[in-house]
């Protein structure tokens, strides 16, 4: 039996929960361990169905429960009229039951005119990331995971006040990069004036670490990092303990493919390594070629897939 989700179904769905994310941990160790606990996924479902706009289905069979799925609009222009699932929001005993979830689900979704969706999938789980792809979903996004790592040599440094004009200039980059093929990206470009005076606010943030690679006398890249907890996007069972989160990195077009990259990212592993920081997240566009090689080629192994679909295209 199919039906939508309701409040009593948080502690049931939070024991799905639980044990999948056993099963995800048993592939990807370095993710936390609280959540295999029942009571604290249970709280991770709640917040997921008590979130504006929530809603979702439940499978029951012989008068258990053995699938969940729950989704809410997130208020963006970038992402269109959408629902998204987040890392707690579905659960299943089997892989093909989610397809008849996300059928019920996503019936209310339409009619309520939410026809862009997104879901976030344990990379692990190939079976129910077939079941998404056999309901019209394709591959978007990747979240990696791997430890830091001390270099001998960096050639990379910290930023500085100086550096501020050409960071205010990278910040450009990224998202020029994904406006085009294949990526397309609908996200906007901000303009150089908002960049450059947040970065003369920021720049010496303690939050953040920013850093910058040279090239002939000139900066040709940069990144930044931070605690994942200024992360929105690594929330619940997609949040490790103790993490770092690289945030950003961009390399002017003319510098792409001479190792700026791996400049950046080396020094922001050092960085996490030096600063206590357990692991080191990060998350990309499958579609940025560039992007999708060079972080899996750094080291970074897959932990969550964002999964997308556009209803009447």
């Amino acid at each position: 039996m199919f039906r939508p989700f309701e409040q009593s179904d948080v502690a049931e769905a939070g024991a799905l929960l639980a044990e999948r994310h056993r099963r995800h941990r048993a592939a990807q160790p370095s993710l936390t361990p609280r959540y295999e606990d029942a009571a604290v996924a249970a709280e991770q479902v709640r917040a997921a169905f008590e979130s504006e706009g929530a809603s979702g289905a439940v499978a029951v069979r012989d008068g258990r429960m053995v699938g969940y799925l729950i989704g809410a609009p997130k208020a963006s222009p970038v992402w269109g009229p959408n629902v998204w699932v987040e890392s707690a929001g579905q659960a299943t005993v089997e892989a093909e039951t989610m397809r008849e979830l996300y059928a019920v689900a996503a019936t209310r979704w339409v009619d309520e005119g939410h026809k862009a969706h997104y879901v976030l999938v344990p990379a692990s789980d190939v079976d129910l990331i077939g079941a998404w792809f056999r309901v019209g979903f394709g591959h978007q996004h990747t979240h990696g995971i791997r430890p830091p790592a001390r270099a001998e040599a960096l050639r990379a440094r910290r930023a500085t006040a100086a550096d501020v004009p050409t960071l205010a200039r990278l910040d450009l980059e990224l998202p020029l990069h994904q406006s085009l093929a294949p990526t397309y990206s609908a996200g906007t470009v901000p303009l150089l004036e908002e960049r450059l005076a947040e970065w003369e606010s920021d720049v010496d943030n303690p939050e953040f670490a920013a850093f910058v690679v040279e090239q002939d006398g000139k900066v040709v890249g940069s990144a930044v990092a931070s605690a994942i907890e200024s992360s929105s996007a690594h929330i619940g069972p997609a949040r490790p303990d103790n993490a770092a989160f690289l945030a950003f990195a961009a390399v002017f077009p003319e510098a792409r493919g001479t190792g700026a990259g791996r400049a950046l990212g080396d020094a922001i592993l050092h960085w996490a390594a030096e600063s206590g920081f357990d692991s080191v997240v990060t998350d990309w566009r499958e579609t940025n070629l560039l992007s999708s090689r060079a972080w899996r080629g750094l080291g970074f192994a897959d932990t969550f897939v964002r999964l997308h679909r556009l209803i009447g295209y």
